[in-house]
């Protein structure tokens, strides 16, 4: 598994280069569907396959993946913006080899800043999004104009949903908004705390049908996370699930990372990406 795993890492990089990371934003329509829980599990899986991982709290004024690791984040988003840190400064390390960066608070002073400091963030990124191979953008609940910027530019983006009606009805409603926005973004659907893999199945298939019909477009179903005690413990304990091994939902999210590193593989296409700070710089000074 381990010379497989590296064996398709050196593939990658070969085929996409060092300065391409993949970018992906994970979002939810709704709040409390375990969002951020699921970007840190699935980063932390990632990391521990010998990926370079970098994941990026954007939860605005609620971030909490320094929480869920059980760690107190020196430094966070705001500190840069605020003049204190470097970009590279407010980085830290966790568990896997896993880097982040804390959200923090009042991110959203970002959108009221001149061109000169978004002209310098974006500099800043490029030379730090280098170092990685893959970049995960956590982000708030629900889409705002502070944020759509930072979704529209990544490569892919990861949807986290539950089998509530309600859960189901706002995650199409963020699927349509990017949508309208970029139509050839991929989606891919993670249904999260699912009592069984019937009800995991009809929540992909509910999704699947009023994208087809209403917006004429696919979605790749990624996986399903069952409704496992072992991520209550955990959170409680501030560990990542990941580690109970023997647990349902860890289990199942080291089936979906494997599914997603042998669809990465057959999915390189020819076709040159626009980079993920090409994009960002684009909408920034465009707008």
């Amino acid at each position: 598994m381990k010379d497989q795993a590296e064996a398709l890492r050196l593939r990658i990089q070969q085929m996409s280069g060092k300065n391409s990371p993949k970018t992906m934003a994970v979002v939810s329509g709704k709040g409390g569907v375990g969002k951020s829980n699921f970007s840190l599990n699935f980063s932390l899986s990632l990391a521990s396959r010998g990926y370079k991982v970098l994941l990026f709290d954007m939860d605005v004024g609620m971030g909490n993946i320094d929480i869920l690791i059980g760690q107190s984040a020196s430094y966070s988003i705001v500190d840069y913006f605020e003049g204190k840190k470097t970009l590279t400064e407010i980085v830290s390390k966790g568990p896997n080899s896993l880097h982040y960066i804390a959200g923090g608070t009042g991110l959203s002073r970002f959108v009221e800043m001149d061109k000169s400091v978004h002209s310098k963030f974006t500099e800043d990124l490029t030379g730090l999004l280098s170092d990685y191979e893959y970049i995960l953008f956590d982000m708030g609940a629900g889409v705002t104009k502070d944020t759509v910027h930072f979704i529209l530019s990544v490569d892919e983006i990861l949807v986290v949903t539950t089998p509530e009606p309600t859960s189901i009805t706002d995650a199409y409603a963020m699927m349509k908004h990017i949508h309208m926005n970029d139509p050839s973004l991929p989606f891919l659907l993670i249904v999260n705390r699912v009592h069984s893999e019937k009800e995991g199945m009809e929540t992909f298939k509910r999704l699947k049908m009023v994208l087809k019909r209403f917006l004429n477009r696919e979605v790749i179903e990624f996986g399903m996370i069952p409704d496992d005690k072992a991520i209550h413990q955990a959170v409680t304990k501030q560990t990542p699930f990941i580690f109970n091994e023997k647990a349902p939902a860890a289990r199942a999210l080291q089936q979906m990372t494997s599914q997603f590193e042998a669809r990465q593989f057959e999915s390189i296409s020819d076709k040159p990406k626009t980079h993920f700070v090409t994009k960002l710089r684009r909408f920034l000074f465009e707008r």
